[in-house]
């Protein structure tokens, strides 16, 4: 159902084109209004700025019990914070920030900058590797592991079953298809393997099944929160070291001003997660009959909130397709917007940071070459990139 003055596009948000070509596809619908009508996607995406921030300021009426693009994922995701509306959104997010607050967090800090610059000066001395394996997923992936208690050969598994799950948040075309297994795979060692004794002492896993057993959560929620952290808790970040890698050798005149003065690094990063959003859309369900900027949501409508459309809105950002790390967009919906905003952002501008002061301490200049994207139906990886230090 639509009303007589909403617009109508046929693009879908999942297809090859859309997947490669985000930004485009989004700024055609920004052209067409505030909320747009997808009949591929059955949805009503939002694709201006402050109309996704409102949207996300009212989960009354957004809810976020159809976070994914299929019922079946939404069936599974019921029981995490990510598809929980308050009062539960509250408790079970509780336990996440409890554990991922800047406090909590600072301990690591030391850690994670030692790691990053171990990591980098064994690159140095490669002087040709690709970004995205031995750079951009390497990282993030020992700390988040860490971080959760995961040990043995579990590791191994862990990056291929979050990429899996990324995918069953789109609708189930062939992409969500071909991951149901590694997906499935995920989804019983964390609801049924698992055991909380199996995750390392002091960690965050460890946390979280400690906090089932005082009965501050569902039994139930300690595999759901778990599954939750491992399955969001790397993607998004390796998206972006890869994305900022790229951009800043795209950009060398806006890199020698970022080595000239490495505090503009949250800037950078912040930009970033503008220019290119890792997560660039969610879902919503509309619960009543809303109206956006004149157009009518009908209750029980999925809803599309295109993050990565709101970033390059012109309405809110000056000359949006421009990269400039001096814009500092601390507003971004890079990390999503209220209760929902990633609860992880901490973590995730940890490792960045941390990874980027090392890169510019040690690698005076570098070329980026052999990009290839990945198409993913959540989120906007690479698949490889080849980057050659020139120092």
């Amino acid at each position: 159902m639509t009303t007589a003055t909403t617009p109508v596009s046929e693009h879908d948000l999942f297809s090859d084109h859309t997947l490669a070509n985000t930004e485009e596809v989004y700024a055609e619908l920004r052209e067409l209004g505030t909320v747009v009508y997808l009949p591929a996607n059955e949805s009503y995406a939002i694709t201006r700025y402050e109309a996704i921030r409102e949207a996300n300021s009212d989960p009354a009426t957004f809810s976020s019990k159809q976070v994914a693009f299929n019922p079946q994922m939404n069936e599974i995701l019921s029981g995490t914070s990510l598809a929980a509306d308050p009062p539960e959104h509250g408790k079970l997010r509780a336990i996440l920030t409890d554990n991922l607050s800047p406090r909590a967090l600072r301990s690591l800090k030391d850690v994670i900058n030692q790691d990053a610059d171990a990591l980098v000066k064994e690159l140095i001395q490669k002087g040709t590797f690709d970004g995205m394996k031995d750079l951009a997923v390497a990282f993030p992936v020992s700390v988040v592991l860490d971080l959760i208690g995961v040990q043995g050969d579990k590791r191994d598994s862990i990056l291929p079953w979050g990429e899996a799950a990324f995918n069953l948040l789109g609708p189930l075309n062939q992409r969500a298809q071909e991951s149901f297994p590694l997906a499935g795979e995920l989804f019983t060692w964390t609801h049924e393997d698992m055991k909380g004794e199996d995750l390392a002492e002091g960690s965050i896993g460890r946390a979280v099944w400690q906090a089932a057993e005082r009965g501050e959560i569902a039994p139930e929620s300690f595999g759901y929160l778990v599954h939750q952290i491992l399955a969001a808790g790397m993607d998004t970040t390796i998206a972006t070291i890869g994305n900022v890698i790229q951009l800043l050798a795209e950009y060398p005149e806006q890199y020698a001003a970022l080595r000239e003065d490495p505090k503009k690094i949250p800037a950078a990063v912040a930009e970033t997660l503008r220019f290119r959003t890792p997560a660039p859309a969610f879902g919503r369900l509309a619960t009543r009959d809303v109206e956006v900027d004149g157009t009518i949501i009908p209750a029980g409508s999925q809803v599309a909130l295109l993050y990565g459309s709101g970033n390059r809105d012109e309405q809110k950002y000056e000359n949006p397709d421009v990269f400039d790390i001096d814009r500092n967009p601390v507003d971004h919906l890079g990390f999503g917007y209220g209760i929902h905003g990633c609860a992880g952002q901490g973590l995730a501008k940890l490792e960045i940071n941390g990874l980027m002061e090392a890169w510019l301490r040690n690698v005076e200049s570098f070329t980026v070459t052999d990009v290839v994207p990945r198409l993913n139906n959540f989120s906007r990886p690479y698949d490889s990139m080849q980057v050659t230090i020139t120092n």
